[in-house]
């Protein structure tokens, strides 16, 4: 092979190496999801249908916030979380997660559909679009609790009903038990999922009611099939990661009033915390890239001065 062809086939070989080695630095690996047993509000609105709610609740969130909301359904999120639920997600808020995009979940009202639920043992399910390993907590309202207010983090219990870490991952869910505190009339469970990569945190309200008694509008969570029909309208992916699709997508979960960093973003417009990486992944992944374009290129300029010699 000649010199000229050697240089050629040397720059050609190194050419990919600074992109695969970003990709290999800024891989994505997010988790998505919520509660389905029992149905959290915006998977139950979700399933009403975004278009065309049924319900006078859902009807409402989508007036107060849109639809887009209802196909993301799986992401209300905050990224950088961290443990710090309770700092940093101010009351009134807490089904929002503190995040304007989906405020309409934070409205006090006793009609949103519902699940019924009995005292005692209970297998919950929660739906992970994009499973990743974590922590559940659920909490239940106390039984002052009142559906027709805000909802404030003293109007939930201190401590978790149940906790479990890495529960089994089933058809697509993840189940556990865990035994309900007795309650009557209508209630609320609230569930963070913290992952333990990650200081990303996920945030379901559920609505649900004990004892008997009309006027209960029942909550179904959304099948595979229409999880599968909204996709193409969700700015979440479904594939197995939680990255954005491309500018659609909301730029940072973070609680409007009470503290927070934006979310850094790299340069592809991932959000990185999602990713679990942090502010200083698309340097690494740049700088590395940098310093192999330019040992491809001082290779192939050495090689052509080489080459020059040989003819002289």
């Amino acid at each position: 092979m000649s010199a000229r062809r050697k240089a050629v086939a040397v720059t050609a070989a190194t050419a990919g190496i600074p992109l695969v080695l970003s990709g290999v630095v800024a891989a994505p690996a997010a988790a998505h999801g919520s509660m389905t047993d029992p149905v959290s509000r915006v998977a139950a609105c979700f399933q009403e249908g975004p278009e065309a709610p049924r319900s006078a609740a859902c009807k409402a969130l989508v007036r107060a916030g849109g639809t887009q909301p209802l196909y993301d359904w799986n992401e209300v999120n905050i990224a950088n979380a961290a443990g710090k639920s309770r700092e940093i997600i101010p009351d009134g808020k807490l089904c929002s997660a503190g995040n304007a995009k989906y405020k309409g979940l934070d409205l006090p009202r006793t009609d949103w559909p519902s699940t019924r639920l009995r005292a005692g043992k209970h297998t919950f399910r929660y739906r992970a679009t994009a499973p990743h390993k974590g922590t559940f907590e659920l909490y239940l309202t106390k039984p002052s609790y009142d559906p027709a207010k805000p909802l404030k983090w003293s109007d939930l219990q201190a401590r978790p009903f149940a906790k479990v870490t890495d529960p089994k991952l089933v058809n697509g869910s993840y189940v556990f038990s865990g035994k309900v505190p007795a309650r009557s009339g209508r209630h609320l469970v609230y569930s963070i999922w913290q992952r333990s990569d990650s200081p990303e945190a996920f945030y379901t309200c559920s609505d649900v009611v004990f004892g008997g008694g009309g006027g209960v509008t029942t909550a179904a969570a959304p099948s595979e099939r229409d999880i599968a029909d909204g996709a193409d309208r969700s700015t979440v992916e479904h594939h197995g990661h939680g990255d954005v699709k491309g500018a659609a997508a909301d730029t940072g979960n973070q609680p409007e009033a009470k503290g927070g960093a934006a979310k850094p973003v790299s340069a592809s417009g991932e959000r990185l915390a999602e990713t679990g990486g942090d502010s200083a992944t698309p340097y690494v992944a740049v700088g590395g890239a940098a310093v192999l374009a330019a040992g491809a290129a001082t290779l192939f300029m050495a090689t052509r001065r080489r080459a020059a010699a040989t003819r002289r």
